[in-house]
């Protein structure tokens, strides 16, 4: 009896999602980085398909990808693969993650305008970010302690950024961020902050860079060259710290988030993703 409570249960929530995207309602959660480029497509598509209602919110990849495995939203959007346990989880929920890359994204390294460091390698951001060089002295700066900035760990951008830079994507690296990290609840955060602190450096999606911060240029090595963070960068694949971004289904798309998606993927859509700052996958 309980066994068939259940099934009834798992039915009743997936019939509860697909009703949302069949009366034309799109429940979309997840990465702050793409909140910007998400809500963009959804005013567009909704100026022009009025009887569809999209709703978008952040609070992180790991919100997102919670909120679809629980049945709450139809599209989560996130900065990073969803995790083995995730799928796991999501399978003894009934939910099956279906996986489309939308765009692509460079993660820029930011500092205060007034810093005359201008380029870094990858190892000294490792450094940086772990506590192992804690002045800017050491990187051609002034003389003064490094104010470390990083998202929360529910973010996509937080987990790639451990697992690229601080880890060097070296699976059996155990590096962590320096306990004295300011951990912040977004990359509009982090942009604020950096703004009036001349002594912090953070990490955000490109989207993001604005003339209140100054983006530093990245090198694979010593011996490489300085990459900016620039959109011609990442489609080369000379830029070092880029990825893809996603959104994650419950099945293929089906009704108004296959509407939705198709427009995302458009011509149309991918002008959008250049126009936000953000790389097309075409």
């Amino acid at each position: 009896m309980k066994k068939g409570l259940n099934i009834v249960c798992i039915l009743a929530a997936l019939s509860i999602s697909a009703c949302h995207a069949e009366e034309g309602m799109v429940q979309i959660k997840g990465s702050d980085t793409m909140v910007n480029l998400v809500q963009s497509w959804a005013e567009t598509m909704m100026e022009t398909s009025p009887d569809d209602f999209i709703a978008v919110t952040g609070g992180g990849s790991g919100t997102g990808l919670a909120a679809l495995i629980n049945g709450t939203c139809d599209i989560a959007m996130s900065s990073r693969n969803i995790k083995s346990k995730e799928i796991e989880l999501a399978g003894k929920k009934g939910i099956l993650p279906f996986e489309t890359i939308v765009a692509s994204d460079g993660l820029a390294i930011v500092v205060h305008s007034s810093n005359p460091v201008s380029e870094l390698t990858l190892k000294q951001l490792s450094d940086i970010f772990t506590g192992k060089i804690k002045n800017w002295k050491e990187v051609g700066g002034s003389d003064a302690k490094i104010v470390i900035l990083s998202r929360e760990v529910n973010s996509g951008t937080h987990v790639y950024f451990k697992e690229h830079v601080l880890r060097n994507n070296d699976p059996a690296s155990q590096e962590e961020f320096a306990p004295d990290a300011l951990l912040l609840s977004s990359s509009q955060a982090i942009a604020d902050e950096v703004a009036g602190n001349k002594d912090a450096i953070g990490y955000y999606g490109m989207g993001y860079i604005s003339s209140k911060q100054k983006a530093v240029k990245v090198a694979m090595s010593e011996n490489s060259a300085s990459i900016a963070p620039l959109i011609e960068n990442v489609t080369n694949g000379s830029y070092p710290i880029s990825r893809p971004l996603f959104f994650y289904t419950n099945g293929e798309p089906k009704g108004t988030v296959k509407k939705f998606l198709d427009f995302c993927l458009s011509e149309a859509g991918q002008k959008i993703v250049l126009e936000t700052d953000f790389v097309p996958i075409k």
